[in-house]
């Protein structure tokens, strides 16, 4: 799989200079793999295949679902209620999109996530 993140200038000037963040140093996990490095830092890649706002949730959490779609995706972020406002684009946006999301890995049930810290947790990718 090859991933490339589209990054601000300020990133890439860094990346060019040695300065490279632990995030592009990682190796892209695949979404249908992530359940297998629960507990480790790591950034899973992958297509967005559903978003949802769960606003009767507690903390009104905002979910992208990868590797299938909800209820059978086997990888989610979890974006906070209070960071949702501070994406751009939108999480809705990023439906249909590639994207890599960095973190620390956690079980959900029987699937794997990453709960979003700050909107530089996810970057748009390009995955061929």
């Amino acid at each position: 799989m090859t991933i490339h993140c589209k990054t601000s200038s300020l990133l890439a000037a860094l990346l060019l200079a040695g300065g490279a963040s632990t995030a592009f140093a990682q190796e892209a996990i695949r979404p249908e793999q992530a359940v297998r490095f629960v507990g480790k830092s790591g950034m899973v890649c992958g297509k967005v295949e559903k978003t949802r706002y769960a606003e009767n949730t507690e903390g009104q959490p905002t979910f992208l679902y990868m590797g299938g779609a909800f209820p059978r995706h086997t990888f989610s972020a979890r974006i906070p209620n209070e960071q949702r406002d501070r994406f751009r684009p939108s999480p809705e946006e990023l439906e249909g999109r590639d994207v890599c999301v960095v973190g620390t890995i956690q079980r959900d049930a029987s699937r794997a996530e990453i709960a979003v810290n700050s909107p530089s947790d996810i970057k748009l990718a390009t995955i061929k």
